[in-house]
């Protein structure tokens, strides 16, 4: 027998207060979009300059919706979709957990896309502003995994290892913490230095290709400690569903790096007024 931790025995309901419950995967969601929304305001003040407060105050409901709707809607697309055609009542269901990274990017690619078309916005540099505050919000959402024990690890005998509720008895790697440092705090710091580079904020879209990319490296790391889905094992081989969807971020990350650095660089300009 190796010698293992055993997991917190965490509430996932963070609040109740009589009939309402907060868990604490909500208030994870709360605490990445406001912290993001306030490291937005700082990056946007940096030159050059294309997306102006009013605007960004806007778009964080936009950039909500496309987390919650694209996130949910990609997980039942891309992990059961069976069983959520057979039960379309449980695509609602929320608070029984279920959201797709993969799906909620591509909500969030949505909303910019139609966002910055409506405000006359480069579209490119919202998503460098996007890019740079996401790991704010990945470093949250890891971390409320790891409190309601789920998307453990695999089998390990490290000195760490963790018995989880629902993982059996034998000690996993807390995978959700190595998560939360690679996707989160890593990732945050990476594209914080070159989010402040005049050199790269001049060129949109090197930033938000450094996010892509960024995060497709440490998916891919990540699941090789991360148990597979039970319902879907590994894909091909010893490779999971995270890494395959993960092979297209690294795809576009890569041309968004390249292709912004064979473009001319752009002067400042004033954003553009909202609509009347």
């Amino acid at each position: 027998m190796h010698a293992s931790l055993m997991f917190p025995d965490f509430d996932p309901i963070a609040i109740q207060l009589g009939p309402l419950a907060i868990r604490w995967y909500a208030l994870a969601y709360i605490a990445g979009i406001i912290l993001g929304w306030r490291y937005a305001l700082h990056l946007i003040e940096l030159k050059p300059r294309f997306v102006d407060r009013a605007a960004l105050d806007d778009f964080i409901v936009w950039a909500t919706m496309g987390v919650i709707l694209g996130g949910r809607l990609g997980y039942v697309l891309f992990y059961k979709p069976s069983f959520y055609f057979e039960n379309p009542l449980e695509i609602v269901y929320l608070w029984h957990g279920g959201m797709s990274f993969h799906g909620g990017l591509i909500g969030v690619l949505t909303a910019i896309g139609l966002f910055a078309w409506k405000r006359g916005i480069p579209v490119l540099a919202l998503g460098d502003v996007v890019g740079a505050c996401a790991p704010i919000g990945l470093f949250f959402g890891r971390i409320a995994n790891f409190i309601n024990g789920e998307l453990f690890g695999r089998p390990t005998d490290v000195p760490w290892g963790m018995v989880f509720p629902h993982g059996g008895a034998e000690p996993r790697h807390p995978s959700q913490l190595y998560e939360a440092a690679m996707e989160g705090l890593i990732l945050f710091a990476i594209c914080a230095v070159f989010a402040r580079r005049h050199s790269w904020r001049e060129r949109p879209g090197t930033v938000g290709g450094l996010f892509l990319l960024g995060y497709g490296i440490a998916r891919t790391l990540g699941e090789l400690f991360r148990e597979p889905d039970s319902f879907l094992g590994f894909i091909i081989g010893g490779i999971t569903m995270g890494q395959i969807l993960s092979i297209p971020l690294w795809l576009a990350g890569l041309y968004l790096i390249v292709s912004g650095f064979r473009r001319p660089p752009l002067p400042d300009q004033p954003p553009a007024a909202p609509p009347g």
